[in-house]
């Protein structure tokens, strides 16, 4: 039978407190990683209804195509700019999908409240309409080199004939509002005023599109 000695009790303790520093640093790790914030989502909201200018007797049929978006702004990440030509985004925050994607329903909402058309129609390359409306995000970003920080928002639009693919009118829209607040949440409001205020133009150049 072995006696234990002052030594090999000193080398188990060692050996010991060198699993109980590496348990600790794995425990550590765990806590870490489950202690970061969830990703906060949000939404660009539904637009309100505009008024009719158009009596609701005409026949065409609008066809809008899912909306583009530039490099940098086609994804769920919010974009946000201190530097010119640099794009950031937020760490913990996102839209609930891809601003572009959101924007279809809206334009459709906006087309259908002008009275101009008998149906309009989120519709990709394969359906059947009289005129089809593109667009393209150029940017959506919070820009936070002005004080206070303002949301941005470039947006270019063609209106084509569907039979000759004849581009009948075209416009780039651009609209801006400050934000309530240097965050996330700041931006997201001002980004749907200035959705709504680009809404409210492209169903004004719909209306007064060549005839």
């Amino acid at each position: 039978m072995k006696t234990l000695t002052i030594s090999s009790v000193a080398g188990w303790a060692r050996v010991l407190a060198v699993w109980l520093g590496v348990l600790s640093l794995c425990a550590c790790s765990t806590l870490s990683k489950t202690s970061a914030p969830p990703p906060a989502f949000y939404a660009l909201d539904a637009p309100l209804p505009l008024a009719s200018q158009l009596a609701p007797s005409s026949q065409l049929t609008l066809l809008i195509s899912p909306p583009y978006a530039a490099s940098g702004f086609d994804s769920q990440r919010m974009v946000y700019v201190r530097q010119d030509h640099q794009l950031e985004y937020f760490a913990h925050s996102e839209w609930v999908d891809s601003p572009a994607r959101m924007l279809g329903p809206l334009l459709v909402s906006a087309a259908q409240h002008t009275g101009a058309f008998a149906a309009v129609v989120l519709a990709s390359g394969t359906a059947a309409g009289d005129l089809r409306l593109n667009t393209d995000i150029q940017r959506l970003q919070h820009n936070f080199r002005t004080s206070p920080s303002r949301v941005q928002l470039r947006l270019r639009v063609y209106l084509l004939d569907e039979k000759t693919r004849k581009v009948l009118a075209w416009k780039e829209f651009n609209a801006e509002a400050e934000a309530t607040s240097d965050t996330p949440q700041g931006g997201v409001a001002a980004a749907n005023r200035v959705v709504q205020q680009v809404l409210t133009q492209v169903a004004q150049f719909l209306v007064n599109r060549p005839k």
